[in-house]
């Protein structure tokens, strides 16, 4: 079984650049990328971002089906990033503005890492909920949706990582069994 790592924190806090950080000496990298350049900004996010990892990285584009991205990741000497969880969520809410956190989507991408035979699953995810409360009652939903989501990984993680500028902050550090508290 794959270690999972869940990393959280606000826009530009440093996620990416630590899940990074925590595939060094793996001999096989593999990024997962969930978001879609709908825009031309989002296209030179996206480019900056493939220009900062290197060659070295495999990178798979899925902007759905994020389970089986996960399960056809089996060589146990790899390292997999998936960045990231709530751009996925909002593509699958895009898709389907009905999408809750106990879509069959959800649950399989939860059992997908949860079984996954990869040496090591980073997974990035933003966290929503700690700003003020959305105007809209559909944004209200998905800041609801994804933190229940980000519960459910954060329950099954090996490791949960708050990063605060920059700076990661064990929240759950690695041999805590699942409903431990602290």
């Amino acid at each position: 079984m794959a270690e999972v790592i869940l990393i959280t924190g606000g826009a530009r806090s440093g996620k990416s650049a630590e899940a990074l950080r925590l595939t060094d000496g793996f001999a096989r990298r593999v990024f997962i990328a969930t978001a879609e350049a709908f825009d031309e900004e989002m296209r030179q996010r996206i480019e900056r971002h493939q220009a900062e990892r290197g060659n070295e990285w495999e990178t798979v584009e899925e902007p759905l089906d994020l389970a089986g991205a996960v399960r056809r990741m089996d060589d146990p000497q790899s390292a997999v990033v998936i960045d990231c969880l709530t751009v996925w969520l909002g593509n699958l809410m895009h898709r389907d503005a009905n999408t809750a956190e106990d879509a069959p989507s959800c649950a399989e991408l939860v059992d997908a890492l949860r079984r996954s035979c990869a040496g090591r699953v980073i997974v990035v995810t933003n966290e929503v909920g700690m700003g003020i409360v959305p105007e809209h009652a559909l944004s209200r939903r998905y800041r609801d949706v994804a933190g229940r989501l980000n519960q459910r990984v954060a329950a099954i993680a090996d490791r949960v990582i708050l990063m605060v500028s920059g700076q990661p902050l064990v929240v759950k550090p690695a041999g805590r069994a699942e409903g431990d508290h602290v």
